[in-house]
Formats: structure tokens, sequence, C-alpha cells
């Protein structure tokens, strides 16, 4: 495994964490199965035997191979994983982000409500504290100047006393919008030390907009959340596991990159994406067609959101 500096947090991180969300457990549960990590199904599959399993041999083989950070942003995957981390919780940083008592919803935007939410889950869930804990932002942005400020200001003040009173190692914020990130970057510096993005396969070494100088210049860290587009690269055939060490030996080429965070359906696709880790990230002409030809397929199957991500 190789590792990274998350930026001035003082941490160093796996260069592959494990993604929160769960895509694609029926074949490995081998039963139907329906949930994402933040389904209101999850919230019964979360009590459910074989799903209690699979996530703790997922996070075993994580831990085994080298993963030193997981990746939780609905209150499904957060309870989930901190009990998968039961009694060896040194062992990976959890990210945390409850992301129904955040400022995605109105009631929640101000300092005050978001310390005392994150107050809540961690009773919940018997954590003392996040490992970082990362403000969700609404998802589809906010196009009222007045109330993107409130939203800023809530969020940098609550990231603020949180740290202040101990509930988190250390702090940032995960969007869509790569315009909203890069101001909030250089708005509140000292409050915003990670932020979470897409980074998919195809995004290049530099996506546009300038949030990656933004986060350099701030010395920022950054995580890259859907590198397989949220599951598109995949056609479920033999070739998934190349597909998926292809998408993150070009991710991991970008050395601004702390980690890429992949979601994991079962120990092989764990054992998959970390040997990626390992494997050279230069590519020969046959690599460089094979993944032009998968990031395209995979662009085109994306969702209409993530698909400007995805450089064509």
């Amino acid at each position: 495994m190789e590792y990274r500096r998350l930026g001035k947090t003082g941490l160093t991180i796996s260069a592959v964490g494990l993604g929160g969300h769960w895509k694609g457990l029926e074949p490995v549960l081998g039963r139907p199965f329906q949930g994402s990590g933040y389904d209101d199904s999850d919230f019964e599959n979360i009590r459910a035997a074989d799903f209690i399993a699979n996530r703790h041999e997922v996070v075993s083989r994580a831990i085994e191979l080298g993963i030193n950070y997981v990746d939780a942003c609905s209150p499904q995957e957060v309870l989930a994983y901190s009990r998968a981390l039961a009694g060896r919780r040194d062992a990976m940083l959890l990210g945390y982000s409850w992301h129904t008592r955040e400022p995605r919803f109105p009631e929640w935007r101000s300092a005050g409500k978001l310390v005392e939410g994150l107050k809540e889950g961690l009773a919940e869930t018997g954590l003392e504290a996040a490992g970082l804990w990362r403000i969700s932002l609404p998802a589809d942005g906010i196009e009222d100047e007045g109330e993107r400020r409130r939203i800023e200001d809530a969020t940098a003040g609550a990231l603020d006393l949180a740290r202040r009173q101990g509930l988190a190692r250390a702090t940032g914020v995960s969007s869509h919008d790569g315009a909203w990130l890069r101001r909030m970057v250089a708005a509140y510096p000292e409050q915003i030390e990670v932020i979470l993005f897409p980074v998919p396969a195809g995004s290049g070494a530099a996506p546009a907009d300038g949030l990656w100088e933004a986060a350099q210049a701030h010395d920022t860290g950054v995580l890259g959340i859907k590198p397989f587009g949220g599951g598109a690269l995949f056609r479920g055939d033999a070739c998934d596991g190349r597909r998926a060490r292809l998408a993150i030996r070009s991710i991991l080429k970008n050395p601004a990159l702390a980690a890429t965070l992949p979601g994991c359906a079962s120990v092989q696709q764990v054992t998959d994406a970390v040997a990626a880790a390992s494997e050279p990230r230069s590519f020969d002409p046959e690599e460089r067609a094979e993944l032009a030809r998968v990031a395209e397929a995979m662009r085109a199957r994306v969702p209409g959101w993530l698909r400007n991500w995805v450089r064509p």
C-alpha cells in the first residue's frame, strides 16, 4: 500500500481508501438485495446478519491490506461501519457525515444545530469523536446567494466548534459543485482541511475550474469519490477487476490526490482495488486505448450530474 499526506491535517492515509456506499451486493449475498448505503431499505439491511458479516469481512480485508480510511456519508453507513470497526477502531480513520442532520436540510443550517446533530450521531454510534467530520453540502447546490452564505458560515462555524470541543480529529466538506468547493477552500482555509468530490476514471490529472490549484494553494487534503462512476464502469463480467485496477491506476497518477475511495461489495473487490496501488502508473499504448474506451463507455452511463466530472 502507498500512503499519502492528507493536506494540513497531519494525517497520513492509504492511497486507496474504502468508500462508504455498498452496491452490487445481490450476487455476493446470494439473495435479492436493495440498498446503496443511503436508502430507507438500508436501515433494515444494517440489522441483517449476512449483510453485517459482509461488511465485517470487507473491512477486515481492507485493514489486512493496509487501508486505513473508510468514508461514511449517511446515518446507515456511519452505523454500519462503526459497528464493523468495533474493537479495532484505531485501525481505520472513519470519515463521518450524517447527511440528514446537515445543511442539505434547512433546519440544520446553523452552527449550533450542526454540532448538536454531530453529538447525537456520535452518541448513537458509541464514537467519542469523528476521525474526519466532513459535512455534506446540498447535493443540488444553492442558487440564492444569501442562503449560500448562511450555509457556508454555519458549516465553517460548526467545524470550528467541533474541533475545539474535541468532537472531530479533522474537518472538511464534500460537494458535487466544484466551484462552490473552490470558493469555500479559499474563504475558510482553517476550518476546511479536507474536501471530497468526484474523481472518476477518465477525470484526468487536473480537472478544470481551478479546484486542484486552490486545494494545493491552501494545503487542503483531497479525497476522490466515485472512482467507478457509481458502478457505471462495470459490466458484470470477468474483466471488471481489470477495469477497476485501470481506473484506480489512472486516478492515482495525480500526486495532489490523497486517496481514492472505491466502494467494495466483496473481499475480492477490495483485493483488486488495493492491487492497483502497487501497479505501474504509466500506461502502454494498449492500456491507454483500453482506459479511453472504458472511460467513454462509463461517461455515457453515469447520471447527468456526474458526467461533467468524467473528462472525454
